[in-house]
């Protein structure tokens, strides 16, 4: 069974780090598979976040540039975000995604709030 475990929200006061973690099953972890991170605020559509390729690039949106660092390790099997400077309109589900042979799988998502 294919699953995308992701850790690290909670509630954060703006100028703050979290580190987001999605640990993904190893039959899809492949060094193939392209990897991301989306958000969904409420009353708004998901966006993308960040994603990293199967060849190592990363794109950023340019509202998080500078502040987020999309990552993977391949032997824990595990995508990373890790967030700074946090601002209020970052707050949102997180969720991770994967995209492999074709087929997308995502997490349940991960709550991060950014207030004071």
């Amino acid at each position: 069974q294919v699953q995308l475990v992701e850790s690290g929200g909670g509630w954060v006061q703006p100028g703050g780090s979290l580190r987001l973690s999605c640990v993904v099953s190893e039959s899809i972890f492949s060094r193939h598979a392209s990897m991301g991170w989306y958000r969904q605020a409420p009353g708004k559509e998901r966006e993308t976040v960040a994603s990293i390729t199967s060849g190592g690039g990363t794109v950023y949106r340019d509202s998080v540039k500078g502040r987020f660092t999309i990552s993977r390790d391949h032997l824990a099997k595990t995508v990373y975000l890790q967030m700074n400077s946090l601002k209020p309109d970052d707050t949102g589900v997180y969720y991770c995604n994967v995209q492999y042979l074709g087929t997308v799988y995502w997490g349940q998502g991960t709550q991060v709030t950014v207030g004071s």
